[in-house]
């Protein structure tokens, strides 16, 4: 396959940013997107000229790190993956790839593609953990939890934080993020102490990191990797909502 690959390069955040074109013949179809850009960073290091800076890690697509925007859609045409787990397959012989870095002013460029994520652990920082002593181990099945909450849980824990929702929404809003991430806490018996807390305070951070607001178009849900659904922002909303009911938020919150 010849493909052509027309991918964003930035020095830094504070310099100014351009598309430039790559020409690459002989691309298998079995070949990975990741390992096509390897095989580009290659051509380029063997020409002394500087390489693509993208992020990645695992390339199971468990970890979030390979975050790019490819032809207009966060980690590519497929429906449910990662970046990682695209491959040159899902194109054809004579293509052109656009690829770009998220898109957010809470997720700053670094370089070429690479952005910026630690809002995101700050956000988590803030409280999306159990500090609480909850005793010894204990055997799964000691502590009862219904099936349809258990199932809710892990489908909100699957999220991996990648940022995917934040690129696609048009305000750039982290709220399935945060939602998942307090979600899969607040549904847990081992989440109940800190639950108000939590939820404010990481709300809280959400908005001093510079996220959007949600407006419910859906864009976030719709390119998940991890399929969270968008109903988990209603539960957000409403962990907020009782957790500002509360005569004590205040004082929780500052805890």
């Amino acid at each position: 396959m010849k493909i052509t690959l027309k991918i964003w390069r930035q020095p830094d955040s504070q310099t100014a940013g351009k598309f430039v074109t790559y020409q690459l013949a002989d691309v298998s179809p079995d070949m990975s997107f990741l390992e096509t850009i390897d095989r580009l960073n290659q051509d380029l290091i063997l020409a002394d000229a500087e390489p693509i800076a993208f992020d990645h890690d695992c390339r199971e697509g468990i970890c979030g790190s390979c975050a790019m925007y490819i032809n207009g859609r966060p980690h590519g045409a497929n429906q449910g993956s990662t970046t990682c787990q695209l491959y040159m397959r899902s194109y054809q012989d004579g293509d052109t790839i656009v690829v770009e870095p998220w898109r957010a002013n809470a997720f700053p460029v670094i370089k070429d593609l690479m952005v910026d994520r630690s809002a995101f652990d700050r956000i988590i920082q803030s409280g999306g953990y159990i500090s609480v002593n909850t005793g010894n181990e204990v055997d799964a099945n000691t502590m009862l939890v219904a099936k349809d909450i258990a199932d809710a849980a892990f489908a909100a824990a699957m999220c991996i934080g990648c940022g995917a929702c934040v690129a696609a929404c048009k305000n750039s809003s982290a709220m399935l993020f945060v939602a998942a991430k307090v979600s899969h806490l607040a549904l847990l018996p081992q989440g109940q102490p800190e639950r108000q807390r939590r939820v404010i305070k990481m709300v809280a951070q959400m908005d001093e990191e510079g996220f959007g607001c949600c407006s419910n178009t859906g864009t976030c849900a719709a390119v998940c990797p991890k399929e969270i659904s968008l109903t988990t922002i209603s539960q957000l909303n409403r962990e907020y909502r009782q957790a500002r009911s509360n005569p004590g938020w205040l004082s929780n919150s500052n805890k």
